[in-house]
């Protein structure tokens, strides 16, 4: 099989949905001689900050000399993003390689009455066969949705992380926040290490309750200390006393102060694998913040005007960019271009960001799920007089950048579809380098 072929086996497995349990992913795994149980992980689950966690924690780790598998979605631009080993995405050739090598394994789970495995449970053992055959030193594993039925969730970690939670897939997951918190907390394993970012106390309870219940031992951030020192659009420097120890001047390049709780979350991630008698030196934790990346959030891609892309889909994430603009930024007029998917709080987040925007150009991601732009040109238009419709992300992204000047502040936002999109024509037309 080769590349283009595995694709579209990949995608075709689409048309079976997104169907949570474990079932499918278990007797797949089983097939392929359990790659998941042969690799040792960290696992990140939550509504905002998974992907900025996991990647800290992986820069860490990277940095202290190990090699570190990066299991993260959706991608922005390539496939290959979501599959790396120490920075290196995965090749073309081990994606063919291995769908072929797998494609028997899952034509057996149907044969035995199973529902076809989606399109993510294949990614998910896809990884984790790639894993096994780097010979990782440890996974950092991103969930993809929820947590407790998640297929990232066969593994038995030596840390379970729990970002920020908060209202987001509220059709799956429920409708409070104990529901959701719920699902996320499905992570969390019997007799484990469980690292919970500071949550708002109704979750947090449940992340406590899950915890006794399965005897684990929960390092909770609430009463964390930090303090943000000097910051920039570019950088942010902080100190933080976490569980008792402090950490002065550190420094990162990922910005907006919810980054710092990220990064601090990063940093008990790490140092609870002392207790699986792996111990990270303090200096590797300060050069392997600064070296974390985690394109298109609160991301600078250009400084005149300043361009600035943010992957917010939901309520919070729409407010921690609406703090950050607020922060971080000096400008004259703020060009809005948004596309969001329907099935978000759309209402909610509009009301937090439109009224900041001289400009709104509306527009349609590139999804299936995606809200027309017409339906959020007619939103925006009760928030700004001048609004643009442009269905075509190309077309919406030319729009914005002509109506900006050289003070002004241009952004992409709403949903990570459209910034995946967008960063591909930034990166063609500024020849930025692809990282």
């Amino acid at each position: 099989m080769k590349y283009d072929e595995a694709m579209k086996y990949i995608e075709s497995a689409l048309k079976f949905g997104s169907k949570l349990g474990l079932d499918r992913i278990k007797r797949l795994l089983v097939l392929m001689g359990n790659p998941e149980r042969k690799i040792k992980c960290i696992h990140v689950a939550g509504t905002n900050g998974k992907g900025s966690v996991a990647s800290m924690i992986g820069s860490i780790l990277m940095d202290s000399g190990y090699k570190v598998g990066m299991f993260t979605s959706p991608h922005l631009e390539r496939f290959s993003e979501r599959i790396k080993v120490n920075d290196d995405e995965i090749s073309n050739y081990d994606v063919a390689r291995l769908i072929t090598y797998m494609e028997p394994f899952v034509d057996r789970v149907v044969e035995e009455g199973y529902d076809h495995p989606t399109e993510f449970e294949i990614v998910t053992a896809l990884m984790f066969q790639y894993f096994y055959e780097k010979n990782i030193d440890f996974g950092v594993i991103e969930v993809g949705l929820g947590g407790r039925l998640d297929s990232t969730n066969v593994i038995e970690p030596l840390v379970s992380v729990i970002t920020s939670i908060s209202y987001d897939h509220m059709a799956i997951l429920g409708d409070t926040l104990s529901k959701i918190a719920y699902e996320k907390a499905g992570i969390i394993k019997k007799g484990g290490i469980v690292v919970s970012y500071p949550q708002k106390k109704e979750a947090l309870d449940v992340i406590k309750k899950v915890c006794t219940q399965r005897g684990a031992l929960l390092i909770d951030l609430s009463d964390s200390y930090i303090n943000l020192k000097e910051y920039s659009m570019y950088c942010q420097t902080f100190d933080a006393v976490l569980n008792g120890e402090t950490y002065e001047n550190l420094k990162i390049t990922l910005i907006g102060e919810h980054q710092l709780k990220n990064a601090a979350t990063a940093i008990a991630a790490v140092r609870a694998l002392s207790r699986r008698g792996i111990i990270i030196d303090k200096k590797h934790i300060y050069s392997g913040l600064l070296n974390a990346r985690w394109n298109g959030r609160l991301e600078v891609m250009s400084s005149l005007p300043i361009v600035l892309l943010d992957g917010a889909h939901n309520v919070e994430g729409i407010t921690s960019l609406k703090e950050a603009l607020e922060k971080y930024f000096k400008y004259k007029n703020l060009i809005l271009i948004m596309g969001i998917l329907a099935d978000k709080q759309v209402k909610e987040m509009c009301s937090i960001i439109m009224p900041m925007a001289d400009s709104i150009v509306a527009t349609t991601p590139d999804s299936n799920r995606a809200l027309s732009a017409d339906k959020l040109g007619r939103i925006a238009k009760s928030y700004c007089s001048d609004v643009c419709v442009c269905p075509a992300i190309e077309d919406a992204y030319k729009c914005g950048m002509d109506k900006a000047h050289r003070d002004d502040l241009v952004l992409f936002c709403g949903s990570l579809y459209m910034i995946g999109h967008v960063r591909t024509i930034m990166v063609r037309d500024f020849n930025i380098a692809k990282v």
